[in-house]
């Protein structure tokens, strides 16, 4: 007799032995069929869940190589650099403008850590007044909200300050892994893409080859322009936040600016984080409260001028994605590769879309993933017809 964990084995055994025959596969019943997508996506979620050390890297490096491809080009065609000495050169590049921005980062933090009394106690009368609004307005005393807020405090500090400081310690040296990791990585990409290149071609048949380097052609434009487009996205929104700041009177305005333009490449949820802590460095550091008001009323409205008008004007078409795919994909990145995994959602989806574009088999995802309403407003502007005609279904008989 076999036990549970053999039977499972031979019957996952059997399944791939199924699909390996695609005459076989399709003529199955559906629920065969539905438990063999099940559990490829489940494998797969598995693979990629405990493979995030190497592929998240691996990930970002392709996208910094993507987009350092023209540069490391220059200096090849140009300065008739050696291909080693090109890549190291554009990765050294890239390197000076990342560590740029952390250092401006870093040292706005560190002002406002020399602030850290001034800025706690300014926190704490806020808060009295708040406190004091609540209980005139709800009647719960102040007492009471205070045993409410120190029992959540002391379970999240409920580990001991050892524990505490060795996971701060890891995770910082798992950062610099990372970027140290990444930089490396890219680099090689740059330095063997035409190996890459042959090798994605070579594994496909002769008859896939010609779709297979159009799907890595628009894959390379569509990844360099979308970054691009962001990268300007972000320094428009950050200069205009630090102005705006400034001139409202806001302290660390450079600091709320930057991290409004790096958070602001989160669709949707970026703004929000940005907007809790912009609240938050305000109140602390402003005796005006209604200071945090015009701070939350600017980031609201840069936000709407950003996704109504910057955004399509700067990015474009480049990726056409649903807005309920980008919200689930940011929430499953997340999940699967925590702040990663929310930078590197969008990109992902955007190159399955292209390839599931490009594969018969696979356009119906394609359309899942894709903004079907930009499709409708160009097909009416063509036949001259009313959009709402073309969304819902000409119904005249």
């Amino acid at each position: 007799m076999l036990n549970d964990s053999e039977t499972l084995k031979y019957v996952l055994i059997s399944l791939c032995l199924l699909i390996m025959d695609l005459k076989t596969y399709n003529n199955l019943p559906f629920y065969i069929k539905l438990t063999c997508v099940l559990f490829s996506l489940f494998a797969i979620g598995y693979l990629v869940i405990i493979g995030k050390e190497i592929l998240s890297p691996l990930i970002f490096s392709c996208l910094f190589s993507i987009l350092l491809l023209p540069v490391a080009a220059f200096f090849e065609s140009k300065l008739h650099m050696p291909r080693s000495a090109a890549s190291m050169l554009s990765v050294l590049l890239l390197l000076f403008f990342i560590g740029s921005l952390i250092f401006v980062i870093g040292s706005q933090i560190a002002d406002l850590a020399k602030e850290w009394p001034q800025f706690q106690e300014q926190i704490n009368k806020t808060l009295w007044e708040l406190r004091g609004w609540i209980q005139d307005h709800f009647n719960i005393s102040r007492g009471k909200q205070l045993r409410v807020v120190n029992t959540a405090a002391n379970k999240v500090i409920s580990a001991d300050n050892t524990a505490v400081f060795g996971a701060t310690v890891l995770s910082l040296t798992s950062i610099l892994l990372f970027l140290v990791f990444t930089f490396i990585y890219t680099f090689f990409f740059l330095l063997y893409r035409r190996l890459i290149m042959k090798f994605l071609q070579s594994v496909f048949l002769d008859e896939n080859k010609s779709i297979v380097h159009e799907i890595i052609e628009q894959v390379q434009y569509m990844i360099r322009k979308y970054i691009i487009g962001l990268l300007i996205e972000m320094g428009i929104v950050a200069i205009s936040i630090s102005v705006i700041f400034s001139i409202m009177d806001v302290r660390y305005a450079i600091l709320l600016g930057l991290i409004t333009g790096l958070f602001n490449i989160i669709p949707y949820i970026g703004i929000f984080t940005a907007l809790i802590i912009s609240s938050v460095v305000t109140l602390g550091t402003s005796p005006e409260s209604t200071k945090v008001i015009w701070v939350v009323i600017t980031l609201v409205v840069t936000h709407l001028i950003d996704s109504n008008v910057l955004l399509p004007l700067v990015v474009g078409s480049k990726v056409r994605i649903n807005a309920l795919i980008t919200v689930l994909g940011v929430i499953v990145g997340e999940m699967i590769w925590g702040i990663p995994g929310m930078f590197l959602s969008i990109p992902v989806i955007a190159v399955l879309k292209i390839i599931f574009d490009r594969v018969e088999s696979l356009k119906p995802w394609g359309i899942i993933l894709g903004d079907e309403e930009a499709k409708q407003n160009k097909l009416a502007t063509k036949l001259g017809i009313k959009k709402k005609k073309v969304a819902i279904g000409n119904t005249d008989d």
